[in-house]
């Protein structure tokens, strides 16, 4: 149906970018990042000139995604059924948003890399030294133990369920990073605390049984105290 005004034009584009962000994943993980991007724009204090280098490549990946999703529907309408040349058309759609990507992705090294690579060292260094950072990398290491400890055993999901409980090793894990970095003993009581609720409610809600709860507590403890007793002897 032809529009009848300037204003349903405008309605029915606000809508066909309205169904994009309701149905595809991908143009809203786009938008995220184009946030982001911009938000980056503005802390480094860009150019106009970059900066319209950095919004003229997000625009077109945008339209890409948005061109992919129409090119998607209307060969759906026409071949419910499989077709090669369907196939073809959308991997071709497809391909066309990767070289936006590749576009953006090259346009943000040029105009972002001269100005991140002289404090980008000091920001690594500051946050590699930090508690934060030990934090973090205990965690990984805790979930990476776990799921190789399921998959060794057979037992549950690589996420859920099986021996050891994931929840208890990462919430202990938690609880001994908090004991390590503050030193108190109150905030150490409410971190254990907080812990053996995690615990209780695996326990109560029949996840895991008391033995599964144990070895992910004693996990959790051992990785978190290893990766900062490494720290303090390396670091």
């Amino acid at each position: 149906m032809k529009n009848k005004n300037l204003l349903e034009s405008f309605n029915r584009a606000i809508d066909g970018l309205v169904f994009c962000f309701q149905t595809q994943r991908n143009i809203r993980l786009h938008a995220l990042a184009a946030l982001l991007v911009l938000g980056l724009s503005l802390g480094l204090h860009l150019t106009k000139v970059e900066l319209l280098f950095v919004f003229i490549a997000i625009i077109f990946v945008l339209v890409t995604e948005t061109l992919n999703t129409a090119i998607e529907a209307t060969i759906d309408l026409i071949t419910p059924r499989y077709h090669p040349l369907a196939r073809v058309a959308k991997d071709v759609a497809a391909g066309a948003v990767l070289l936006a990507a590749i576009n953006a992705v090259v346009t943000g090294y040029l105009v972002f890399f001269p100005k991140l690579n002289p404090v980008l060292p000091k920001v690594i260094e500051s946050i590699t030294h930090s508690p934060a950072h030990l934090t973090l990398i205990a965690i990984s290491l805790v979930v990476f133990s776990v799921v190789v400890f399921k998959v060794w055993t057979g037992t549950g999901r690589p996420l859920s369920g099986g021996m050891p409980s994931g929840h208890a090793a990462v919430a202990f894990a938690l609880a001994t990073a908090i004991i390590l970095i503050s030193k108190d003993g109150l905030v150490a009581t409410l971190a254990i605390l907080l812990s053996l609720l995690v615990v209780q409610s695996r326990v109560e809600g029949g996840i895991h049984n008391v033995t599964e709860v144990i070895i992910g507590s004693v996990l959790g403890v051992l990785v978190t105290f290893l990766i900062f007793q490494l720290y303090q002897k390396w670091g």
